[in-house]
């Protein structure tokens, strides 16, 4: 069978060159080295710019490594490896990192392990297909988050020459259902306040807990912000009636008042710290998010809510629909919640109808009295 390439090195001498009549394949001068034949279907006859003989050697042996003229073939690591470079080198927010971590060493990688797929080389569209289906009992918003991680994964091993093709650029993601923005009603944060009343006096804070559970929804159902910043706040952030932080997520400056009684009840707030509400400073801030996650998960079992509503990213939409509600502007919300119009109006669309039908009969109303 005749091989599909055939690149021999030889040596140019120069004209003043004491070894010139050494031949061709003389190894020991300083003339240049060039190189013919073909491979992978191209011919080449040319200087490589190279007098070092065992440096032109190791050239070409790239080059059929590789099976084109001018590539050098790298050697990819495993499939772990490069998850594990890919992570380090992330650079992203703590809790976007989180995520990631969590899509690929706790998801992907069990996978790859189920099927064999030790060598990014294996992975084929059809593998990635079969994983997609796999995750079939996540919602799709949530889907496609994590096959965005992937995607993501793959474009990182591209540019770092680990493969010629990324098998994940024709995965295709779901498309996220356009459901209804829920709230919690004011009788189910009644219940989730009772529930707090009602957790043990025994643990780390004792009955101290009670007022820290508390003191957290009033903290999340008045400012609307995420648990990663709410978990963290700094007692020096509340003064003068309002709550002053910065977003994690976006990187966004919000100032936002409170009643007084939520002023009161994180007042009552025991913490490990004099400086922080619910956190000692020195604790991973991800590690306190989890704690208060895993706490509010028995917050909302005791107050009995429905299934689909035993979520903390509710009370941020509770917020903005009662701002909307009650004649806020999207711009107002926006600032208020650290994001840009557009998402609050993208997220928010059913109210933001609602108020435009209600402005444009009161526009009728005032034309027809004309």
């Amino acid at each position: 069978m005749q091989n599909r390439f055939v690149l021999t090195l030889y040596r140019r001498h120069n004209d003043v060159c004491p070894h010139l009549l050494k031949g061709r394949r003389w190894t020991k001068c300083a003339c240049p080295v060039w190189v013919q034949g073909s491979l992978g279907g191209e011919s080449i006859r040319r200087a490589l710019d190279l007098t070092s003989w065992t440096a032109a050697s190791e050239l070409i042996h790239s080059w059929e490594a590789a099976g084109e003229i001018g590539t050098r073939r790298t050697e990819a690591p495993s499939v772990n490896e490069a998850v594990a470079r890919y992570i380090e080198a992330c650079e992203v927010k703590p809790q976007t990192l989180c995520n990631t971590t969590h899509a690929l060493k706790k998801l992907f990688l069990p996978f790859c392990d189920r099927k064999g797929l030790c060598r990014l080389r294996q992975i084929q569209l059809g593998d990635l297909l079969e994983y997609k289906k796999s995750l079939t009992h996540y919602a799709a918003t949530t889907r496609r988050a994590k096959l965005e991680q992937v995607r993501a994964f793959f474009r990182f091993c591209q540019q770092s020459g680990w493969i010629s093709l990324n098998p994940a650029d024709a995965l295709e993601l779901p498309t996220p259902e356009s459901a209804e923005i829920r709230t919690f009603e004011p009788d189910e944060l009644l219940g989730m306040l009772a529930a707090a009343e009602s957790f043990t006096t025994k643990g780390r804070y004792g009955v101290a807990n009670r007022k820290r559970i508390r003191a957290m929804i009033y903290l999340l159902r008045f400012t609307g912000m995420r648990i990663s910043d709410a978990s963290t706040r700094a007692r020096k952030s509340v003064a003068d009636g309002a709550v002053q932080f910065r977003t994690r997520k976006t990187g966004s400056t919000v100032w936002c008042p409170i009643p007084p009684h939520a002023i009161a009840a994180l007042n009552e707030s025991v913490s490990d710290s004099p400086d922080y509400y619910f956190w000692n400073g020195r604790q991973n801030p991800i590690s306190a998010v989890k704690i208060w996650e895993r706490t509010f998960v028995g917050v909302f079992a005791k107050a009995a809510l429905p299934t689909d509503k035993r979520f903390l990213h509710l009370f941020r939409h509770t917020f903005a629909t009662d701002l909307l509600t009650k004649g806020a502007s999207l711009e107002d919300v926006a600032t208020l919640l650290g994001n840009s119009v557009k998402v609050v109006e993208k997220h928010y669309a059913h109210l933001v109808l609602s108020r435009r039908r209600a402005i444009q009969e009161r526009v009728r109303v005032l034309w027809a009295s004309e």
